[in-house]
């Protein structure tokens, strides 16, 4: 069933994604809210009547929140004992919950040498060792949170080009799997009206490629110099985004890296 866009969001953790959220909400005209440890030196671009205090590990600004309010929980989910006392306090299910996590919890071992790689989709083992994790299967578990797992993010000011010129990154047949912040941030309010609570879905751009494939398109269009091939043994992943186009209905805003970064590239230079 799809939810009305009537809750007032508050976004928790108000940093890159955070606040492409908070722009993106408020420009469909909904209530939102960002947070931050720190809101008058870190969230000085907004509002201030839309700011709110909060730190997981300070039990007092929990009670910034308001009551009944959507949230998109934006960092890692960690301590566990600290996101077990706050969920306590939330109340559930009368208000919903988005949590991004990582597609980095697919990264259980693995004696697959398969390349490339095979598709992983929500049902894929996951890595209950790391705690971001935990908390993020205890949110969905215990309190209904929709779990979103996210592949890289880039957009204006996180550009991958400026991960090969810095040397971040080498050309290797190891598999990435991206998402523009836009689209993120638009997968984020769908699924908060659209979701099924306690489900997880897979968020990309849906077209994985290896650093050999973006390396040869940024030297070719964009002149970045050649850099020297690591040896580089990990095939990456190619992350299924069946689920998130079937069960949602989200067409990707970005589809197309190169276009993408086309567009990143001539904004910074303006």
């Amino acid at each position: 069933m799809t939810r009305q866009a009537t809750s007032p969001i508050v976004v928790l953790g108000s940093g890159y994604t955070g606040l492409v959220l908070h722009r993106m909400g408020a420009s469909q005209g909904r209530t939102i809210h960002a947070t931050s440890r720190n809101p008058l030196e870190n969230l000085a671009v907004i509002p201030s009547g839309q700011c709110l205090q909060f730190d997981l590990e300070q039990p007092l600004t929990w009670e910034h929140i308001p009551p009944g309010a959507d949230l998109i929980w934006c960092f890692p989910a960690t301590p566990l004992e600290q996101v077990q006392a706050f969920a306590r306090t939330l109340d559930a299910p009368a208000r919903r919950m988005v949590v991004l996590g990582s597609t980095s919890a697919y990264d259980a071992p693995s004696q697959s040498t398969e390349y490339p790689p095979p598709w992983i989709d929500e049902s894929a083992q996951i890595d209950l060792t790391k705690p971001r994790v935990q908390g993020e299967e205890y949110l969905r578990e215990h309190h209904g949170a929709i779990v979103l797992r996210v592949a890289g993010i880039y957009g204006p000011g996180r550009n991958p080009l400026d991960w090969i010129r810095s040397g971040r990154v080498s050309p290797s047949r190891k598999y990435v799997n991206l998402i523009h912040v836009d689209d993120l941030a638009a997968i984020c309010l769908l699924a908060l009206e659209k979701g099924k609570p306690g489900e997880a879905y897979n968020v990309s751009d849906g077209t994985p490629r290896t650093w050999n494939e973006i390396y040869t398109t940024a030297q070719q269009r964009w002149g970045v110099p050649t850099a020297a091939v690591k040896e580089n043994s990990s095939t990456g992943k190619r992350i299924s985004t069946a689920k998130l186009r079937t069960e949602l209905g989200y067409v990707v805003k970005y589809p197309d890296l190169h276009e993408a970064l086309a567009l990143i590239e001539s904004s910074d230079k303006v």
